[in-house]
């Protein structure tokens, strides 16, 4: 079994000691300290910890789950600055290292960044980038159009939102794709619109053709049939509005509405929808 520095791995008690259990886990043991160790473990279980250097530089485990892991982007808050570079709270008791040559511009304790986790090709210790371009995939992307992904936010441009699509892929997320309000960080359901020729995702919060509307519609019916009935919202309502309460656009609740109407299920009227007895 190869043992995955920064990652979470499923190790094997082997034995006990004061300061803690014992895992088996390639040429040396790996110590999970008591306060770590679930209730109830004994010797011979199989535990999943995630593996990180301690203070001085030492393989340790730890039952707590990190923000990140090896391989991963996230975007993490800063906890402390000092005079080698920042330095990242991710859930540990040791904060995560972004040394200044690693970082776009100087970070500043308690703002969060969008940061790649990996192993430092000299030293093998877990660091972070605030450059994450290179981290990116070159490879291009396997979607098509109408493919759910998930994304991670990462900034605001003239056009919409970059976005990090499934942990691998950059995409943009455009304004007129956007009906609530979204931030730098958040974690979202999102659908692939279109992959472009030199490989770059454009993405929709929304699904799109006839498959949306179709599942909306039956959503759209029982919202009707567990309020009485009737919904006030309807072609004069803002967008924002739909999307608030629906999580749709307004071009599918109106498309969905009516399906519903040639279905001789609701009608509509300058109040709203309303179904039909």
């Amino acid at each position: 079994m190869k043992l995955e520095l920064g990652r979470i791995n499923r190790l094997t008690v082997a034995r006990r000691a004061d300061q803690g259990l014992y895992l088996s886990g390639g040429p040396e043991d790996i110590l999970l300290p008591n306060r770590y160790i679930p209730e109830g473990t004994e010797i011979g279980d199989e535990i999943d910890v995630f593996i990180y250097l301690d203070q001085e530089e030492r393989l340790i485990a730890t039952t707590e789950t990190p923000l990140a892991q090896v391989g991963d982007f996230a975007w993490l808050r800063v906890a402390w600055v000092n005079q080698f570079g920042a330095f990242l709270d991710w859930g540990l008791m040791k904060d995560l290292f972004v040394p200044f040559r690693e970082q776009k511009m100087k970070m500043q304790k308690d703002r969060s960044y969008l940061v790649h986790v990996h192993l430092d090709p000299e030293t093998y210790r877990i660091m972070a980038s605030a450059k994450v371009e290179r981290y990116l995939s070159t490879e291009h992307p396997p979607y098509h159009g109408g493919d759910e992904v998930n994304i991670l936010i990462w900034q605001k441009t003239d056009l919409g939102f970059k976005a990090i699509v499934d942990n691998q892929f950059a995409g943009l997320l455009f304004d007129d794709e956007i009906f609530r309000p979204i931030h730098s960080g958040d974690r979202l359901t999102a659908y692939v619109k279109q992959v472009r020729p030199d490989g770059k995702i454009d993405l929709s919060l929304q699904k799109k053709g006839q498959r949306a509307v179709t599942d909306f519609s039956d959503t759209l019916l029982h919202h009707l049939q567990m309020n009485g009935g009737h919904t006030p919202l309807g072609d004069h309502s803002p967008a924002e509005e739909i999307y608030a309460i629906f999580g749709v656009s307004k071009k599918v609740f109106k498309k969905a509405a009516g399906d519903l109407y040639r279905r001789r299920l609701i009608t509509i009227d300058s109040d709203g929808l309303t179904l039909k007895e």
